[in-house]
């Protein structure tokens, strides 16, 4: 749906009739007051992007030309562009201007060695003092690639002879053949950076204040150092160079809950609740009493996601970064807890919150009630979680909460096509019940291939056949018959032997209990207001990781109709039946589904991902596109266009081609615009916008990989015809150009062809009204 209707932003947004909603800054009691209240345009221009949305019919907008240039066109009934050019700038509206905080190889540090690292995620902002003027920053850290390196994971093979941008930045050259000095870069480029900024300055702006001694490091390799405690042929890796910050130190991790002491203490490394490092840091949260919660991702790259019925990996994984420095697969993928200012306070990885491919994690912390927590696994068919303490808030405000995080139950969401659903405790005790494959591929007919069709389930010696313990035993049609019911009718004690081993391989744990399997669940986020649960479902396709349940999600493109349906995704929310969250059940509702606002339910963006609220409760979302369909061109140097054809069916990721560059948008919840989706920025040229955060009247987000494997900007223009579909549900063809690399954020400090950065920056109104919108 292009435009929600007032009756479907109410029930969205409200819940129930009569439940309290936000209209600017008030909050009125019943849904029936909504429909006469009249509030005054948009303040700002919204940004042109180049396919069609209905926004552009009702408002001006601003079509950027050049970098920091574009013109206001009038609203129009006719929304099509036929050529489009794209910026390699994060363009915003001409009501406001951005600014760079911090960027990749800063020194910002009291070691002069240290940098700031690579692909920044999620920040969150802790003030110091009254106002949110001055405070410390968390950044994460998610990976690296090109052109960090020409090393790096995924480098295409055509770029392999470009320059790649490590020793521009940091100022000396990374070894030509990989090695443990170039894995350990790696590694130590991911985790996360503290920094302290402040805008007491002329001009107001966010900077960095590197003479603080707390700015630190948190990354892959902390606490390097401990292997000299190991009794096994890793006891000499301690460092993986010469530098200073390249020598193991004793800044390791730590853990809580079951697995810290039913399975670590069984790892291999023999380090017990010892833990070297956290890293593939995506997404997070930032917690009432001052502490931030970052969330480990995608691991299974690095260490080894496979577990044994016990809970420890099945082993280290050849050619990984795992394998070189000795890391035990189990202890990561975990949520991690920091204290930004106590530097003496070890970070924590709970255990009680799963390990899976975590995005991020949504707090409600509430005096007086439970903690309750919500994350999503971001994987193809991965879950939504929640988890509920034990012990209950006394403050909010105060870190005695942090232990909260070490006794409780972890539940994952049952999706219902009534549109109710249920949690499902992950404890040992719990019965198992797995949807079969026939089942949760019902939907979509013949559109996708058989061999996607498939439930993971845990592989055990002696059940289905299997003479293996550990891993993943792919549950398909063909096999479900004779296979299921080996997994059906039992409980997780008959897999896992401790409850430790449950959480450390809970993917899998909660296929087995009944959990649905879900279109790749990246941001969530508690309205501030409502309590309902928003949720970014980010993909809706299939892939060797799991299939998301067609009866909830859009999975393919079913029709060859041009204007069907498409798979890219959508936002969808969970209202709990019980008012404090901690119940069993709850109703869900899909608000908007990706795809093109021509296309039947469209909205008009694709992949939402990272979510964030403002002080009048709209939902901001930036967009996760894969690099690889950005403005329908391929990665790599020869420029590839991808093929976008709106007659086929089946797996259609490539129609994200249509949309740009990764982008900024909000829906408002209120006034003449309510449901609209409204483009407020986009970013550089194959980058990602991730980790919004509002702090007072700026917002702050980070500006990941732009120039994403390809070759830095060298002038080298792209150029195709398009295919786009109008609001109508017809085709119509735009020629597109852009910039085959970025050279972000050089080219805004006068280098047209400099080094691509990833970095932090600011958002905020010219003059300021002291809101951000």
């Amino acid at each position: 749906m292009s435009t929600l209707s007032r009756r479907e932003l109410l029930i969205f947004f409200a819940g129930s009739a009569g439940a309290a909603v936000i209209l600017g800054d008030k909050i009125l009691d019943g849904v029936t007051s909504i429909a006469e209240a009249k509030t005054k345009l948009l303040s700002f221009t919204p940004v042109r992007l180049p396919h069609p949305l209905p926004i552009y019919k009702y408002q001006k907008n601003f079509l950027p030309t050049e970098i920091g240039k574009g013109e206001v066109r009038k609203a129009s009934a006719d929304v099509k562009l036929s050529s489009y050019n794209v910026i390699d700038d994060v363009v915003v509206p001409p009501e406001y201007e951005r600014y760079v905080i911090v960027s990749w190889g800063d020194r910002v540090f009291p070691n002069k060695d240290d940098y700031f690292g690579y692909n920044c995620d999620y920040t969150g902002f802790v003030a110091i003092g009254r106002t949110k003027d001055v405070g410390y920053l968390w950044v994460n850290h998610e990976y690296v690639s090109f052109p960090f390196s020409v090393l790096a994971p995924g480098t295409p093979s055509d770029v392999k002879a470009s320059p790649d941008a490590f020793e521009q930045v940091i100022g000396w050259a990374l070894p030509s053949t990989k090695n443990i000095e170039v894995e350990g870069e790696f590694l130590y480029n991911q985790g996360g950076s503290i920094i302290r900024v402040s805008r007491h300055n002329a001009n107001k702006r966010f900077a960095v204040v590197s003479s603080d001694p707390k700015n630190r490091r948190i990354h892959g390799l902390s606490g390097l150092g401990i292997n000299s405690q190991r009794n096994d042929d890793y006891k000499n890796i301690t460092s993986w160079g010469s530098r200073s910050h390249q020598q193991g130190d004793q800044n390791y991790l730590i853990s809580t809950g079951p697995a810290a002491t039913e399975v670590f203490n069984l790892s291999s490394d023999k380090l017990g609740n010892k833990i070297i490092g956290t890293a593939y840091n995506c997404s997070g949260g930032t917690t009432a009493w001052g502490t931030i919660l970052s969330a480990e991702e995608n691991f299974q790259s690095s260490v080894t996601e496979a577990v044994k019925p016990d809970g420890t990996q099945t082993d280290y994984t050849k050619d990984t970064i795992g394998k070189t420095f000795g890391l035990v697969g189990e202890k990561y993928g975990w949520i991690v807890e920091i204290d930004l200012v106590n530097p003496n306070l070890r970070p924590q990885k709970h255990t009680w919150l799963g390990r899976f491919r975590h995005e991020n994690v949504a707090i409600r912390a509430e005096a007086g009630k439970k903690l309750v927590a919500y994350m999503g696994d971001d994987r193809r068919g991965g879950h939504t979680w929640k988890f509920v303490s034990k012990g209950t808030v006394s403050s909010p405000t105060s870190k005695a909460n942090s232990s909260l995080w070490e006794s409780g139950t972890l539940y994952v969401a049952r999706y219902n096509p009534d549109k109710t659903g249920k949690w499902i405790p992950l404890l040992l005790n719990t019965a198992t019940n797995p949807i079969p494959p026939s089942v949760i591929s019902s939907q979509e007919g013949n559109v996708l291939e058989e061999k996607v069709k498939f439930l993971p389930l845990p592989k055990r010696n002696g059940v289905a056949g299997q003479t293996e313990d550990g891993g993943i035993f792919k549950c398909d049609r063909t096999n479900e018959a004779t296979a299921l019911p080996n997994y059906q009718n039992k409980k997780l004690s008959d897999f896992y032997p401790t409850q430790g081993a449950v959480l450390s391989d809970a993917f899998l744990a909660a296929n087995l209990s009944g959990g649905t399997p879900t279109a790749r669940p990246e941001d969530l986020e508690v309205h501030p207001i409502t309590k309902e649960v928003f949720i970014s479902y980010t993909d809706g396709a299939p892939g060797s990781d799991g299939y998301p349940d067609s009866r909830i999600f859009q999975v393919a493109k079913v029709s060859t109709d041009m204007n069907a349906t498409q798979q890219s995704g959508g936002l969808y929310k969970i209202i709990e039946d019980n008012a404090d969250g901690t119940g069993l059940t709850f109703r869900w509702q899909r608000f908007a589904q990706g795809g093109e606002a021509g296309s039947v339910d469209g909205a008009g963006f694709a992949n939402v991902d990272n979510q964030v609220f403002d002080n009048q409760g709209n939902v901001w979302g930036v967009t996760d596109m894969s690099t690889g369909t950005h403005n329908g061109f391929d990665i790599g140097a020869a420029g590839t266009p991808t093929t976008i054809d709106h007659k086929i069916s089946g797996d259609v990721s490539k129609f994200t081609g249509v949309f740009g560059n990764n982008w900024l948008f909000f829906i408002p919840t209120s006034g003449v615009n309510a449901g609209h989706v409204v483009p407020f920025a986009y970013g550089p040229v194959r980058c990602e916008m991730t980790g919004p955060t509002f702090v007072g009247d700026t917002l702050i987000i980070s500006v990941q990989h732009p120039g994403e494997d390809c070759p830095i900007n060298d002038g080298t223009i792209l150029s195709r015809s398009i295919e786009l579909l109008d609001l109508n549900g017809t085709t119509f063809n735009q020629t597109r150009t852009v910039p085959r690399g970025s050279s972000w954020p050089s080219n805004i400090h006068g280098q047209p062809t400099g080094v691509p950065r990833p970095s932090v920056i600011a958002i905020q109104r010219k003059n300021s009204t002291g809101s951000f919108i």
